[in-house]
């Protein structure tokens, strides 16, 4: 059996710490996560950028992925191999509107830079 790297890294920025919950809930509810119900998004510091992190394991896809309703738009920089990366991007595509904004591929990993908003 062929296997694949099967972690991604989603960092979320440039939205309200509302929306950030609601793309990591959503995604929690397609896949494993190192986030959990209690790890709500803060903003710590009003005049810095902030950067919400989560890891997710894309094996399986759980049952109760339903789209979401975001308020604003959310930049996602998603990271993580080839089949990892490809798999959450096409789940948020079910998920959200996505659109993508730039790219780079390396040897073993690629990394994508992605805009969500509501469909």
């Amino acid at each position: 059996m062929d296997r694949h790297p099967e972690s991604v890294s989603v960092e979320i920025s440039d939205c309200s710490e509302e929306d950030a919950r609601i793309v990591f809930d959503t995604l929690c509810a397609c896949f494993a996560s190192d986030r959990c119900a209690e790890d709500v998004p803060q903003r710590l510091d009003e005049t810095r950028p902030t950067v919400w992190l989560g890891t997710f394991d894309v094996t399986d896809t759980r049952g109760s992925c339903a789209p979401a309703h975001l308020s604003g738009t959310v930049t996602a920089d998603v990271q993580g191999g080839y089949w990892a990366v490809d798999r959450l991007r096409t789940t948020l595509g079910s998920l959200f509107s996505v659109r993508d904004l730039t790219g780079a591929s390396g040897d073993q990993e690629r990394d994508v830079h992605l805009r969500l908003t509501s469909r």
